[in-house]
């Protein structure tokens, strides 16, 4: 039976050991052609910065990377984080690519900043404005909507003959919820790596949601962390890589994506269970039994759509198990 949510891809371009940054942004197209053929709805980047085991920097220059070789599927930032960009050079950009591939650009915005205090530092493009101001300033350069006698109402946004692309709030505890309902907007949560629960996050969303043009009723993606074999085994190895990959984030260590052989050198065992806050984030199995897994958590949070990220150390099985997920589709 097919899935009643639909499935999109977040692509965090993880990078393996033994294998350069340089090398995984080269291969970054087959993920976006393969989730265009297979129907996934959209493909969303992520924003990092200064993770070894993350290649994602620059969103918009994925999208633009990846456009040209696909036909059907939305392109988007999952998300740019503010806290980094002059909000009106982001309206540009994202205005820019609308205009080059009209009706297919999604904007996800973050309110963090996706990285340590000191790279943010290095990385922080208007000082002392909050983040609050910073998505403010952005959504009134996005829909022209400055008071009268604001001096940044005189500013002209080119181009200016194109709509700006549906902009979603993104968040992983709740905090970007009520704003994202309350600006009329699409909701992300991420569930991925957040072991927050989604559905209170969610409930505070429709419940302050005020109808927009872009989004008349409210719109939830929510955000997990899946890995799909033909072997509920083979799930469970591919999977070593993740789950050494959620310790080191939550022990504030560093390191490369670990192989599976590696995984175990570093301590991973199947017969153990991962533990701690981050126990119930990843789904792993066939496509079958994550199908059923990813439909139950849907519901539970109250969820219109899922987006997959998932990390694998081999990008042979990682784009194997986003074509498997497919199969479930419909």
């Amino acid at each position: 039976m097919p899935l009643p949510v639909k499935l999109s891809v977040l692509d965090i371009l993880p990078v393996p050991s033994g294998s350069q940054p340089s090398q995984v942004l080269a291969r970054s197209r087959d993920l976006a052609q393969l989730a265009d053929r297979v129907g996934y709805e959209r493909i969303w980047y992520a924003e990092h910065h200064g993770m070894e085991t993350i290649a994602a920097t620059a969103p918009d220059l994925m999208i633009a990377h990846v456009a040209p070789v696909t036909e059907r599927i939305r392109l988007g930032a999952g998300g740019v984080m503010i806290p980094n960009h002059a909000p009106l050079q982001v309206v540009e950009r994202y205005r820019t690519l609308e205009a080059l591939h009209p009706g297919r650009i999604d904007l996800g915005i973050g309110r963090a900043p996706g990285t340590d205090p000191l790279t943010s530092q290095a990385l922080r493009a208007v000082p002392g404005q909050y983040t609050a101001e910073l998505i403010a300033e952005l959504m009134a350069f996005a829909h022209d909507a400055f008071p009268e006698d604001h001096p940044f109402g005189r500013i002209r946004v080119v181009p200016g003959d194109v709509p700006m692309p549906p902009i979603w709030l993104l968040g992983s505890s709740g905090g970007s919820a009520r704003m994202a309902g309350e600006l009329g907007r699409g909701y992300a949560f991420a569930a991925h790596f957040s072991p927050a629960p989604a559905a209170p996050a969610i409930e505070t969303y429709r419940e302050s949601f005020v109808p927009s043009t872009d989004f008349p009723e409210p719109r939830v993606i929510l955000g997990l962390a899946v890995v799909c074999a033909e072997t509920q085994d083979e799930a469970r190895e591919l999977s070593s890589s993740i789950e050494i990959h959620f310790k080191r984030i939550r022990s504030g260590e560093r390191g490369p994506l670990p192989s599976p052989s590696e995984a175990r050198d570093l301590g991973w065992s199947a017969d153990a269970p991962l533990e701690g806050p981050m126990a119930g984030l990843l789904v792993a199995g066939t496509p079958e039994s994550v199908g059923d897994e990813i439909e139950t958590r849907a519901r539970e949070a109250g969820a219109d759509e899922v987006m997959v990220a998932t990390i694998v150390h081999d990008p042979a099985a990682r784009l194997r198990s986003y074509e498997l997920l497919g199969s479930v589709m419909g």
